[in-house]
């Protein structure tokens, strides 16, 4: 499934095309995907102007001159195509504008389209219980002390719910509790401040990296422009079950809430 740093990687590759844009035509192929998809979305995107393109936690933003922002989510397999020289079975919305025709193209249907007024983004169901960005000023360790204080739940847990911290996903959480040092099954409210502080870097650091690096091809994801993504190669423990550690430990793998969680007991303590 695209995570947060893929789906940062395709707000950027969309906004070259399409902001500051006329939307000429738009065209859904079918009724849904995972849910329904808004009847009136044509009628409500075509001739307006893009203003400018987001991301909130896994879902990306289109906001229009309408005051209408149209919010998408991957799902497993979406991804979208810029200017495809023919269309596909599962290219489910298209969007034209007078320079690019651009294809929503989603084989497993487990995306979604919405279409939101802009001003009420914030207090939309999906969103109105989500935690800080990641990558935002409001994930510190301050907050997150606060947020896991007398949790017992375990860390990679606590940082997989959306409502402590928006957007985290499988593999940038194992990533992130390895740079750190901290063992994923710890309770997290028995994690002190200098830890957090470390922790909160990670996370940072590793999300950087990996939308630098177009974010990690699994399935069918790539990027708007068809390339995939390369993190995968810098992967340090996720999918790497039996190899070696950079501190000379073995990297394992066990099972929590039906998510392989990989670390190495060796260095995350």
């Amino acid at each position: 499934m695209p995570e947060l740093p893929e789906v940062e990687t395709t707000v950027n590759g969309l906004r070259p095309v399409l902001e500051g844009e006329r939307i000429a035509r738009v065209q859904a192929r079918r009724a849904d995907l995972r849910k329904v998809i808004p009847v009136d979305l044509g009628q409500r995107l075509t001739g307006a102007t893009v203003t400018g393109l987001g991301r909130r936690a896994k879902y990306g933003l289109i906001d229009t001159d309408r005051g209408d922002t149209l919010v998408f989510h991957l799902g497993m397999s979406g991804r979208w195509r810029i200017d495809p020289s023919e269309l596909l079975p599962h290219d489910h919305l298209i969007i034209e504008t007078d320079k690019h025709r651009l294809a929503l193209n989603d084989p497993r249907r487990f995306g979604s389209l919405d279409l939101v007024e802009t001003e009420s983004l914030a207090a939309w169901p999906p969103f109105a219980a989500m935690g800080p960005e990641p990558l935002g000023p409001g994930f510190t360790p301050a907050y997150l002390l606060g947020a896991l204080a007398g949790r017992t739940a375990s860390i990679k847990a606590m940082l997989l719910d959306q409502r402590i911290v928006a957007g985290l996903g499988n593999i940038y959480v194992c990533e992130a509790l390895h740079v750190a040092r901290i063992a994923p099954a710890r309770a997290a409210g028995r994690i002190a401040l200098p830890r957090l502080e470390r922790l909160v870097e990670a996370v940072r650091t590793v999300l950087a990296a990996a939308i630098e690096a177009g974010g990690s091809t699994l399935r069918d994801y790539a990027r708007p422009d068809g390339e995939l993504g390369y993190f995968s190669k810098q992967w340090l423990v996720y999918g790497r079950e039996g190899e070696p550690c950079d501190c000379g430990g073995t990297v394992k793998r066990y099972v929590e809430g039906g998510r392989s969680t990989f670390w190495c007991p060796k260095c995350q303590r």
